[in-house]
């Protein structure tokens, strides 16, 4: 296996493995990112949530823990535009990350395929100077998908995580309109 590395390393080509390199700090990128958005999205799910129950068991205002609460303490009138407000900005708050991932997904399969051209030129270059047949084009070709499956790869993953967190966001910020419409509707 080692050999098999050190060797696709000799003969590929340096745009290959530069590809290969950045793909690599995408992919540790894109996890740590989703990973530390999921945790904090849940974490706050959680406290918004606890919020929610206790609003509709009967308490008169927001936990102190909750987003919306910070927004209604520097009003002495609670009306909608200030809600309104509060859920805006917990909308921009919950979504941090999204365009990362987003960008991430969609531009990955294209680096990779653009490490695969490199390296399919390359193999045909060699081609024209020696006289090697398929085995050539073969060994050649094989090398040079390895760039857009790595591509493929992140971009699964990328795609993948930006789906989960868009539906934690949107979770989150229900539950905040919920919120919002609870106290609106005890203020009448």
């Amino acid at each position: 296996m080692i050999n098999e590395i050190i060797d696709f390393y000799i003969k590929s080509h340096p745009v290959t493995l530069g590809v290969l390199a950045l793909l690599a700090i995408y992919f540790i990128v894109l996890n740590w990112v989703f990973f530390y958005r999921y945790l904090s999205i849940n974490s706050w799910l959680e406290i918004e949530n606890r919020s929610l129950e206790s609003l509709l068991m009967g308490a008169s205002v927001v936990s102190p823990q909750s987003y919306l609460n910070n927004f209604l303490r520097s009003s002495s009138n609670i009306n909608k535009d200030i809600l309104s407000l509060g859920l805006q900005a917990a909308t921009k708050e919950a979504t941090k990350g999204l365009s990362v991932l987003s960008v991430f997904a969609s531009t990955t399969p294209f680096i990779g395929l653009f490490g695969t051209v490199v390296s399919i030129l390359d193999t045909f270059t060699h081609i024209g100077q020696s006289s090697g047949g398929m085995s050539v084009i073969a060994a050649g070709v094989s090398d040079a998908l390895v760039a857009t499956a790595a591509g493929i790869f992140v971009a699964i993953f990328s795609y993948t995580y930006h789906q989960i967190l868009k539906r934690k966001s949107f979770e989150l910020i229900s539950f905040l309109e919920m919120q919002s419409d609870a106290i609106l509707a005890r203020k009448v």
